[in-house]
Formats: structure tokens, sequence, C-alpha cells
């Protein structure tokens, strides 16, 4: 009697363990996934200089975007030996 009980029992669990996976599956698809540069910023704009490296920044606006990309233009510019004082976005978009 207590071995058809389980026998009964476990042809449930299998069962129930994929609808449960599944529940929580659907409940993460929905979610939107953000680059972990920006976390959660969805604009972004690259600056560069006539000589040199230019820089790529994230922010939640458009300006702040170019704010920073100008900041990190002329950050790596001067270290890469080029000419911080000539950047200028050539690049701004927001997702």
């Amino acid at each position: 009697m207590i071995g058809t009980l389980q026998r009964r029992d476990s042809r449930w669990l299998l069962p129930m363990l994929i609808v449960f996976s599944l529940t929580l599956n659907a409940g993460c698809s929905n979610k939107k996934h953000y680059p972990p540069s920006g976390v959660g910023d969805s604009c972004y704009a690259k600056a560069l200089p006539t000589v040199g490296e230019g820089g790529l920044a994230w922010g939640s606006s458009l300006n702040m975007a170019r704010q920073k990309s100008m900041a990190n233009c002329m950050r790596y510019a001067g270290r890469s030996g080029g000419t911080p004082n000539t950047c200028q976005v050539v690049l701004a978009k927001c997702k």
C-alpha cells in the first residue's frame, strides 16, 4: 500500500518542477538589459581629437553623455600624445 502511494505521488513531481521553472523564466523574459558601462543610462556620445585617442561615454541624457565624452577625450588624447584641445563630439544618440 505504501509503495503504490509513493509511485503515484512521484509521477507528478517532474511535471510540477517543469511548470514551476517555466513560470519563473516567463517572469524574467520581459526585463530590459542595459550595457554594464551605462548601468541604466540610455544615451551615449563619442568625442574625437584631430590627433590621439577619443572618448566614448554613457549618460542619462544627451547633454550628460556629451560632457562625459569630451572629458574622456581630453584625458585620453593627452595621454596618447594627441591634441586634447581639438576634441569634438562626433556622435551622440539615445536608445
